[in-house]
């Protein structure tokens, strides 16, 4: 069957088959029937099944037929998706598929500046790839409206609920016309999806390709066991410098980082993906793994979901994720559109007790093997080793040059030469020794005035023009640094607030 035969048109067909794409999967061949006759769907189906485009067809086929007019502000479709990463996939399958109909497209997530997506909304969009947080924060602020979506989509509503947004989710589909077709994707219908699902979907049609949780056929699974903490290094070493695309998943952002700067160290050029980078960072990183500019991605598990790469031949478990469904998502990076992958877990002594709780939950049965550096179970994993890497030298920091009077001074006197620093009036009077405090004392005849230097013999030099040695005595006998002092203290709160208005 072909996607003219159900029911795609023929310049959407054609501009498919420019990409390589001349079959449906198996989740668009069971879908496309219903949600391009404006049905209500929920599909379940896990990452890497071909979801996006059994959505993205119908979203811009639809669009298209009705004929509605862009308005300001006013999406006519929606797309929410958990993460900023998968936001911007969705709309790379998107974006042709729209400009091929005479549609208009675009994305809105946080982490970048939100300029350009308001004004591309204020411009009039058709379809709209958005994240929930984002566009809530739009809609607050007046410059986007849902009153005008045709239609909604849902896409890894489990990941949302994951994440706590099912909330935020609740309150965008809320503004949405209780009238337009909505379709939801999900692998499983736990944690409030079925709730969504109950609300929100008007007698919903549903396809499952698959059982919810269960693993990738074409996914070999390993686990290898490992004796210490530096075995671990070395092996992870190992399975990261084969020829092929591979994701390694480390629990928290810190491993992530660290790890990808350690094997490219090593001559592995690796990039991270992890929540502390900037949107700009995380694109660029993205990129470069899937241009093939380097072949390992280091990433989290919040990243997981938004990593849509085909080709990736291998899946290390850096450390075991914390329940099955983690591991099922991080799997699910290799094995993608029906080609094979090789997963494989690293385990420590401590952990053999969770990984086979891990396993079994997921439904896999594995056998953990014993496995050190060089050893013949992890090089046939490896294949071909890649070329070492020399990585790039780090730029030499660069020395900045104070030209402060203080900093010219003490560059002069580490020189042993250079201008010599002006003494103040009490060096040049015999008075060297450096005096703390205001000087109260009747022997103390450099005692500055209110605001100047306090420490009236020190040898830096700092004593201000308006500080002179000595204060004659006033009207009355009265010294005159009592009287500054005085008016110091009175002039105090003023000069304060010069200082907070500056």
């Amino acid at each position: 069957m072909t996607f003219i035969d159900l029911g795609v048109p023929a310049v959407l067909a054609r501009s498919l088959a420019d990409r390589g794409i001349d079959a449906p999967f198996p989740i668009q061949s069971a879908t496309l029937p219903d949600t391009l006759a404006g049905t209500d769907v929920l599909g379940r189906g896990r990452t890497g099944s071909g979801k996006t485009l059994a959505f993205s067809l119908p979203v811009v086929t639809r669009l298209a037929a009705s004929g509605k007019p862009r308005t300001s502000g006013r999406p006519r479709s929606l797309i929410l998706a958990p993460t900023r990463e998968l936001a911007s996939q969705i709309h790379a399958t998107v974006a042709p598929l729209a400009d091929a109909l005479g549609l208009t497209s675009t994305t809105v997530f946080g982490g970048v500046g939100q300029g350009p997506q308001v004004a591309a909304l204020k411009k009039g969009i058709d379809v709209l790839v958005a994240c929930p947080g984002r566009l809530e924060d739009l809609i607050k602020q007046g410059l986007c409206s849902l009153d005008a979506i045709e239609i909604t989509v849902l896409d890894e509503a489990d990941h949302m609920a994951d994440l706590g947004f099912l909330p935020v989710v609740r309150r965008l589909l809320d503004r949405t016309p209780a009238k337009g077709q909505r379709m939801l994707f999900s692998a499983t219908l736990d944690n409030g999806v079925d709730t969504l699902v109950k609300r929100y979907l008007h007698q919903p049609v549903t396809h499952s390709v698959d059982p919810a949780v269960a693993p990738v056929s074409t996914m070999t699974h390993h686990v290898f066991a490992l004796a210490d903490a530096d075995a671990k290094k070395q092996v992870l070493r190992e399975l990261a410098s084969g020829t092929g695309r591979r994701v390694l998943f480390t629990r928290t952002k810190h491993q992530a980082k660290k790890l990808a700067k350690q094997l490219t160290a090593d001559g592995i050029p690796a990039v991270d993906l992890q929540g502390n980078l900037g949107q700009g960072a995380r694109e660029r990183n993205l990129a470069a793994f899937t241009s093939g500019e380097v072949r390992v991605l280091v990433a989290t598990d919040i990243a997981a979901r938004g990593i849509h790469v085909d080709d990736v031949e291998l899946v290390v478990h850096v450390d075991p994720p914390a329940e099955h469904k983690a591991y099922l998502h991080r799997s699910g990076r290799t094995a993608r559109a029906g080609s094979g992958g090789v997963v494989v877990t690293l385990q420590l002594p401590e952990q053999a007790g969770d990984v086979r709780d891990l396993t079994r939950k997921a439904k896999i049965t594995v056998t953990p093997q014993q496995v050190g550096p060089g050893s013949a179970a992890v090089a046939a994993l490896v294949g071909e080793v890649a070329p070492r890497v020399q990585p790039a030298p780090a730029a030499a920091p660069v020395q900045g040059t104070s030209t402060g009077r203080n900093a010219t001074a003490k560059r002069a006197r580490r020189s042993g030469g250079g201008a010599a620093v002006p003494a103040t009036a009490e060096q040049s009077s015999g008075g060297g020794r450096r005096r703390r405090g205001r000087g109260r004392g009747a022997g103390n005849p450099a005692a500055p005035a209110a605001g100047g230097n306090r420490a009236g013999g020190s040898t830096s030099g700092r004593q201000g023009a308006g500080s002179p040695a000595a204060q004659p005595a006033g009207a009355g006998g009265q010294p005159r640094r009592n009287r500054n002092r005085r008016a110091g203290r009175a002039q105090g709160p003023a000069q304060t607030g010069a200082r907070a208005a500056g």
